[in-house]
């Protein structure tokens, strides 16, 4: 499983990435609001600053939502870096900009999917990955996973090449859920990945280590 961090904070990405286990990055235009970043030459910047923290997989997302707009978009933030994924919502014109993406092998990310159905569409168009909203789906009472275990299934049943990317991930369980399911990515926090670190047997269990081997060397 892939791990990325749903981030546009450079601290937290440089953070993540030093931990060893980062493999790419997902952002949005409310993530890079989140950081004060606006306009179009700071925020292809800062697509260009994350890309030289990373190894691959920056998703960077267009903001148009009509054809032309979103390959003219999608076209100028993959000049970037060759890193760079180009995001793109699951409407109807996203379907066909995937498509001509797909053709010119431009890496795409399928995002705001909430249905098996859609995510048919964005493999059937090329996605190269397809981002099922798991906590947003949570929210409104249907059960996220569900939704990536279908994917995952469906994907594997006609041999797509899209990978699964379990998106709004909330907390660890979400994450070791999505990898026992078969998520091919998962993109989250950083308190998320850091999460996985924790247990109370692992801090009971060296803080008792230390101790002992103090009193055996007589401090």
């Amino acid at each position: 499983m892939k791990f990325f961090i749903d981030t546009a904070n450079l601290n937290e990405i440089k953070e993540a990435y030093d931990l060893g286990v980062l493999d790419g990055v997902t952002t949005n235009p409310s993530l890079m609001a989140k950081e004060g970043i606006s306009g179009e030459e700071r925020v292809r910047a800062h697509y260009k600053a994350i890309c030289d923290i990373v190894d691959d997989n920056v998703s960077a997302e267009v903001i148009a939502t009509d054809f032309e707009g979103m390959i003219r978009e999608g076209k100028e933030l993959a000049k970037i870096d060759d890193k760079i994924v180009v995001k793109i919502p699951m409407i109807k014109e996203g379907v066909k900009a995937i498509k001509y993406f797909s053709s010119e092998g431009i890496r795409t990310n399928c995002t705001l999917v909430f249905s098996a159905g859609q995510g048919i569409l964005a493999a059937k168009a090329g996605a190269t990955y397809v981002s099922p909203f798991i906590g947003r789906l949570d929210d409104v009472s249907y059960d996220g996973l569900e939704l990536i275990e279908q994917l995952v299934l469906i994907y594997q049943n006609y041999g797509f090449a899209t990978q699964v990317l379990a998106a709004s991930i909330r907390h660890t369980m979400h994450l070791i859920k999505c990898a026992e399911i078969g998520a091919d990515v998962a993109t989250c926090p950083l308190k998320v990945i850091t999460g996985l670190l924790k247990h109370p047997l692992t801090d009971s269990g060296l803080a008792q280590f230390l101790a002992d081997h103090a009193k055996a060397a007589g401090k």
